[in-house]
């Protein structure tokens, strides 16, 4: 009978627990409220790859005030890869003793005193793409950790993952973050293998779309093994992933080579395009040493403006003439970005009828007529008044360059 007894207990406390609910089960769900426009900030790899420590980075902090970035919204500080030192017996992460000798908690507090926000590196596999320590097998530990050093922003990488797949994967650092109980940006750097885009928002703030970026305006640089592209073979990349993109979660098509050997036209065009399509605007250049046509690129407040409109509508491709693309992103409040991208190696004529068809967003369903609405212009980029859609526009585009205009909705 005792026996009995206890089987309906067993059946009882089961079917209760059952009812209840798995106490185990995880949330694989990111922070909800984070990144509502494209993050801005700093990242250390494409200017100094491995050659990362504590001083360099609080110099970079200190050159963010200092240059005006802070002022013009880049927030975060991003270390990549290559700060790692061992794990301890428990199998928790440590910075690497020499590279950052006074730990990573006191480096995000000097970080977060300049109001600004810190970030760290990490890797789905069991290593880096450095060879550092990945976080496979140790992802509640590392999101511990990473919260108790105060992180607000985390890259995770996809190098050496063998067996694993992407949308598995990145559930699972993201229930380790939520678990961990500090918000951070997670960037999905996935390289677009597993589609992040189709599973992306529920998991992460922005994911990558393609693999490396590289310093040219339109080249591919062997890497043997693997290969990076330069700035417009990634933007050809982005052809039908729009509609994924939106307020808290970005398509990323890699950080900013903006100051990092390119001529001053051609960064002007990478610039202008990544903000066409609201992409996460991520420096990755010197911020310490830039020259003053490069920090007038990265610091424009109007293009700027364009890219963390609150509407968050990712820009798209509305015509081809020659070597000129015509590109448009609808804006809050009725307004739009035009963005005339020159591919060409000779300078091209522009020649737009604003009257001559009314332009309507398939996507977001904004209009742009023209015929029934006076929109006064913008250029953007000299920042002084262009006139008004009353009549045609009449310019030209040189080589590897942009003509970028706001068109504002007069009340």
């Amino acid at each position: 009978m005792k026996k009995i007894k206890l089987l309906f207990a067993v059946l009882g406390f089961a079917a209760s627990a059952y009812s209840q609910g798995n106490n185990y089960t995880q949330d694989y769900t990111k922070y909800q409220g984070l990144a509502l426009t494209p993050p801005m900030g700093w990242n250390s790899w494409n200017k100094f790859a491995c050659n990362v420590d504590e001083n360099l980075i609080k110099q970079v902090a200190d050159a963010m005030v200092s240059s005006g970035m802070k002022d013009a919204g880049y927030t975060y500080i991003n270390i990549d890869d290559c700060w790692h030192g061992d794990r301890d017996q428990q199998g928790f992460i440590h910075p690497d003793p020499k590279r950052f000798p006074s730990g990573m908690k006191a480096l995000a507090d000097y970080i977060h005193s300049k109001g600004l926000k810190m970030g760290i590196y990490s890797d789905a596999g069991s290593q880096t793409c450095g060879g550092r320590p990945g976080s496979r097998g140790y992802e509640f530990q590392d999101a511990q950790t990473y919260a108790s050093w105060g992180i607000d922003y985390l890259k995770y990488d996809w190098c050496n993952t063998e067996g694993l797949r992407g949308e598995g994967a990145y559930k699972t650092i993201a229930a380790a973050l939520k678990r961990a109980g500090r918000p951070m940006v997670l960037s999905i750097c996935e390289w677009g293998t597993d589609k992040p885009w189709t599973w992306g928002s529920k998991v992460g703030e922005l994911w990558r779309t393609t693999g490396d970026i590289y310093n040219c305006f339109d080249c591919i640089k062997d890497n043997g093994s693997w290969h990076a592209n330069g700035v417009m073979k990634i933007l050809d990349m982005q052809k039908g992933l729009r509609q994924y993109a939106g307020p808290g979660h970005w398509n990323d098509p890699d950080m900013l080579e903006v100051g990092n050997g390119m001529a001053t036209n051609e960064d002007r065009a990478h610039f202008s395009m990544w903000c066409m399509i609201a992409a996460p605007l991520i420096a990755g250049n010197d911020i310490r040493n830039m020259s003053a046509q490069t920090a007038a690129i990265l610091k424009n407040k109007e293009v700027i403006a364009v890219d963390q409109d609150p509407m968050g509508v990712q820009g798209y491709q509305y015509s081809v003439k020659d070597s000129v693309e015509t590109w448009l992103k609808p804006l809050q409040g009725g307004d739009w970005a035009i963005c005339f991208l020159n591919r060409g190696t000779k300078a091209q004529k522009v020649d737009f009828d604003w009257k001559s068809e009314v332009i309507t967003d398939t996507l977001s369903k904004a209009v742009l007529d023209a015929q029934k609405q006076v929109y006064t212009l913008r250029n953007l980029w000299t920042m002084k008044d262009a006139g008004t859609t009353k009549s045609p526009l009449k310019g030209e585009v040189a080589a590897h360059d942009v003509l970028m205009l706001r068109l504002h909705h007069k009340n």
